[in-house]
């Protein structure tokens, strides 16, 4: 008889359900720069956001700090924009999951040479030792946002910055070195320290109608643990990884995480589709490590359907012995496109207006709080 994984109850977090806000600073063609904590209203609406975030039970959120404005001038540190955050997050006793790049860096930075990797371990240790002497007491960071996702949308498709192509196994290695330069430097201040790495979490299957194309989907597949795989120093060790750095993965997930390797994407109803689960159980067997869905979403009014579906799926991975350690919503607040071709999912709270107040998504409301009970009850089982 095959013995069943006793089922893991998650404890790391302030909240199981959480919430993630837009903080992309990503620069568009041109060198316009998107600055999501603006364009969401966030930087205005910190202390609603963050009490609309409490009363709704997410107590605990991802956000960001702007690099781009923080290090404007070489190796000098202006941390206005940062502080009102961290004394709003106090004041509403959220626990932040800090990201450190989003997509963002400073305009004086080339990212490809070397001088970038040691200003983002400098930025790192000022930001994290600014932390200590505000008297914040065993941090979350997330040194850089979704490295892979990066990679390939910076440096393959010229998509975003740096707006390479055929570069982003490069790319890929050069953000492996700026993470573990700044885990490196906060674990000089933060002994405690703890680091969620996001990063996709996806399917890719071989077509059905081209069975010769299994080899190319499973490398293509296995291509998403690769930074992780770096960072912890399972391969590339001159990169300098260590397995003490791989610590929480936030996995981002949406309902078009799944395609063949044509590129089509797979239907739920597939006999290919391995739901999200099964996906969670294959990650934890991989790296027995505490598991976060960092951003997971959908639009209009699939948003309530999706989270009871994301819930029941969380329970499954759980019930399997699966350390997952919770849920997070994203966009928790709206932000307008940045991209014509930019896919949102829909947010908790809406733009806000005139006087400052986001429209709350009552479905999506409900859902939630149907589910924290959920959640709830069978802590206490």
């Amino acid at each position: 008889m095959t013995q069943l994984s006793p089922r893991h109850r998650p404890h790391l977090f302030r909240s199981f359900f959480q919430g993630s806000f837009p903080c992309s600073t990503a620069c568009r063609s041109g060198g316009r720069r998107i600055d999501m904590v603006i364009s969401s209203g966030h930087d205005m609406l910190l202390e609603r956001d963050y009490a609309s975030l409490a009363q709704l039970g997410l107590h605990t959120a991802r956000d960001g700090a702007r690099w781009h404005l923080i290090e404007a001038t070489p190796n000098a540190y202006d941390w206005r924009s940062f502080l009102p955050m961290v004394h709003a997050a106090a004041r509403h006793n959220m626990q932040i999951i800090w990201e450190l790049a989003h997509f963002g860096y400073p305009d004086h930075l080339d990212i490809w040479k070397a001088p970038f990797v040691d200003h983002f371990g400098r930025f790192a240790r000022a930001m994290a030792q600014l932390m200590r002497d505000e008297g914040i007491e065993q941090p979350f960071f997330t040194p850089i946002n979704q490295i892979s996702f990066w990679s390939w949308a910076g440096a393959d498709v010229s998509w975003l910055d740096p707006y390479a192509s055929e570069r982003g196994r490069e790319l890929k290695r050069q953000l492996v070195r700026a993470s573990l330069a700044a885990m490196y430097a906060i674990r000089e201040v933060y002994p405690d320290a703890r680091f969620v790495l996001t990063d996709p979490l996806v399917q890719i299957a071989a077509d059905p109608d081209n069975p010769d194309s299994k080899p190319y989907a499973d490398s293509q597949h296995q291509a998403q643990f690769e930074a992780w795989d770096w960072l912890a120093g399972r391969s590339a060790p001159e990169l300098g990884g260590r397995e003490d750095f791989l610590d929480i993965l936030g996995l981002n997930y949406y309902p078009d995480n799944h395609w063949f390797f044509s590129g089509a994407t797979i239907p739920p109803d597939h006999a290919h589709y391995q739901p999200l689960h099964r996906l969670l159980l294959q990650c934890w067997q991989r790296y027995q490590r505490p598991l976060l869905l960092a951003e997971t979403g959908a639009e209009g009014d699939a948003r309530a359907p999706w989270l009871r579906h994301i819930s029941e799926e969380a329970r499954l991975a759980l019930e399997q012995g699966v350390a997952l350690e919770g849920v997070s919503l994203y966009p928790v607040i709206e932000y307008p496109a940045w991209a014509d071709d930019r896919r949102s999912p829909g947010a908790l709270l809406g733009l806000g207006d005139a006087n400052g107040n986001r429209t709350l998504h009552e479905a999506l409301a409900l859902e939630l709080r149907s589910q924290q009970i959920k959640w709830q009850n069978r802590q206490q089982d």
